[in-house]
């Protein structure tokens, strides 16, 4: 029964509050991704979204809804997608995997940098469900130092490169009606988001702009397909952010071989390491942004980042996100089969009992 088991596929219930609504339809891409290839690998994914907009009531009526629905001879493991979906699933009736993201093991900061009340809370509350978890997956080695010590898997988000446009900056700006001579350096992000850093991003471009000419482009309130189109266009991407986890633009900003300039947040500069072009500013102050940019612009070459990128395709990372799954589920067969054959009387024993 175990072997049959762990030949067949495998099913897994996906708990999230960050899943795309109508209202906030560019949600979280890379987990509907995520999904997508796993599906497209054989994994049987059910979605179950709610949304806790910190609100205990929220999370509480989301669990009732959870207990009722959740079936164990349904699903071979639950994986919850940040800390806090991790709640829903107690008293577990499967394995349990976890993966953080970032805030909610970060912790959320204030305009200050400090950690606020709520962020805290979310820290604690992380911790003790990756406790409890039979695997916890994070997305970026800095996050190790706030979960338990015990074995986590690093599993950043990935690409789809197959899906990634390969065009000529030419052809890429006279698509998106832009300059085909202006210096153009992209921002992608909310710009109301505190997090993001914009002003940042601003006040480093408006030095810039005293030695150089520069315009900065806003990729916001685009299509996702807009904002690939744009890594084609512009001749480099800042990230100014204040706290990361494992940013996907970054990886698709590579993928499409757009340079980089970017603060030391999240597992940026694990992923910019060795690429020529790309820069790590040592502070976060402007004028470092700024001559950073400077000196990638006067370079004026795309990158060589598509070729570093295979290892974080989704393909490739499906497959060990099932791996994952299948190293949970294994132990729980196992003893069901050793369940059985216990009860199940061998040939000797079985002769031995009729001789009697």
């Amino acid at each position: 029964m175990g072997l049959t088991k762990m030949n067949s596929p495998v099913r897994v219930l996906m708990i999230t509050s960050e899943w795309p609504t109508l209202e906030r339809p560019l949600d979280v891409p890379f987990l509907v991704q995520q999904v997508a290839f796993l599906r497209q690998a054989g994994v049987e994914v059910e979605v179950f979204s709610f949304r806790g907009a910190r609100n205990p009531i929220n999370y509480l009526k989301a669990w009732w809804r959870l207990r009722k629905t959740l079936d164990p001879g349904k699903y071979d493991v639950v994986h919850a997608q940040f800390g806090q979906a991790g709640l829903l699933p107690w008293p577990k009736r499967l394995p349990l995997v976890i993966t953080f993201h970032g805030c909610e093991v970060l912790g959320v900061k204030g305009p200050d940098g400090i950690t606020t009340l709520p962020g805290k809370f979310m820290q604690k509350l992380s911790y003790l469900v990756a406790r409890g978890a039979n695997a916890v997956i994070i997305v970026s080695n800095q996050m190790r130092q706030y979960l338990p010590k015990k074995e986590m898997h690093v599993l950043p988000t990935g690409v789809d490169l197959a899906s990634l446009p390969i065009i000529s900056q030419a052809d890429a700006r006279k698509r998106m009606n832009l300059d085909l001579t202006e210096r153009l350096v992209l921002f992608v992000g909310n710009p109301e988001s505190q997090r993001k850093r914009y002003s940042l991003a601003r006040e480093a471009m408006d030095i810039l702009s005293k030695r150089l000419d520069a315009r900065l482009i806003l990729g916001w309130n685009m299509t996702h397909d807009e904002v690939l189109m744009m890594m084609q266009a512009c001749d480099v991407m800042i990230v100014a952010s204040r706290q990361e986890g494992s940013p996907t633009v970054v990886k698709e900003a590579l993928a499409c071989d757009l340079p980089i300039v970017s603060v030391v947040v999240g597992d940026v500069p694990e992923r910019l390491e060795g690429i020529d072009g790309c820069e790590i500013c040592v502070d976060d102050r402007p004028e470092t942004i700024a001559a950073a940019l400077e000196r990638v612009l006067n370079r004026g070459r795309r990158i060589n980042g598509r070729q570093v990128m295979h290892e974080l395709d989704e393909p490739v990372l499906a497959q060990k996100l099932i791996g994952i799954y299948r190293s949970v589920i294994k132990p729980q067969f196992a003893s069901q089969t050793e369940m059985s054959e216990s009860k199940t009387p061998t040939m000797s024993s079985a002769v031995g009992s009729s001789q009697s």
